[in-house]
């Protein structure tokens, strides 16, 4: 017996509409400027599959202070930005690993330094910055900049909208951490972590021991582990 579908009978020669072909010019620019920036660019590194939206903000004079890896998409509006003079050498102050996405509008903002590891996807209107102007006792144009490191561990999934911010020390996310829609990260928290609120907590967390994700915090004890509620 034939199998029966419930999908609605088409008219005999209907023709499915084609796409728009306005739409491709924009992704013609996008291809054309990519190229152009992997080519002409002096990364700290060779690049290759760069995806660069031509509408995105990365300056020329200070990409030797930027590494990109293998397959990085960096897509509308958003603006790599990095907090040194042009002719300054140095380390990367930027490190964006194999695979990751920068999504639409996000800042990534160095001084010190911001690693994001490989797979690491980020929604839209995300800030990553490392820095500050000052502890306030100063007038902002003669505060100076402060700020620390920060780190995201592999395969990490950056909600819209959150934030991550390190004005002093090292903020390192584990692999794998979620950090929720609009959430405000200021410390460091584990792999698995999943991240909410602000500031950020954890909310929800995989507990090695017992080999399931388990609400709350999961901390180290000399006996093994144990869990900790979510705050309230």
């Amino acid at each position: 017996m034939k199998p029966t579908w419930n999908a609605a009978p088409q008219a005999p020669n209907q023709r499915v509409p084609s796409q728009d072909p306005l739409q491709l010019v924009p992704r013609g620019l996008t291809k054309l400027f990519s190229l152009w920036v992997s080519l002409t660019y002096p990364f700290a590194s060779k690049v290759n599959h760069l995806s660069l939206h031509h509408t995105s903000e990365l300056q020329r004079s200070k990409a030797h202070r930027i590494k990109l890896g293998h397959s990085v998409q960096i897509r509308k509006d958003a603006i790599i930005d990095v907090i040194a003079p042009p002719e300054q050498k140095g380390e990367p102050l930027i490190v964006i690993d194999d695979g990751t996405c920068i999504g639409p509008r996000c800042l990534v903002s160095a001084k010190n330094c911001i690693h994001i590891e490989r797979d690491v996807i980020i929604a839209q209107f995300v800030r990553i910055i490392d820095h500050d102007q000052g502890d306030g006792t100063l007038p902002i144009n003669e505060s100076g900049v402060t700020g620390g490191r920060i780190h995201i561990g592999e395969g990490s999934w950056i909600g819209q909208g959150a934030a991550i911010l390190c004005t002093h020390g090292e903020l390192v996310l584990g692999r794998n951490c979620v950090v929720a829609t609009n959430a405000v990260v200021t410390e460091s928290f584990p792999a698995h972590s999943v991240i909410f609120g602000n500031p950020g907590r954890v909310i929800r967390q995989f507990d090695p021991a017992k080999k399931k994700w388990v609400l709350g915090a999961v901390q180290p004890t000399e006996s093994g582990v144990k869990t900790v509620g979510p705050p309230k």
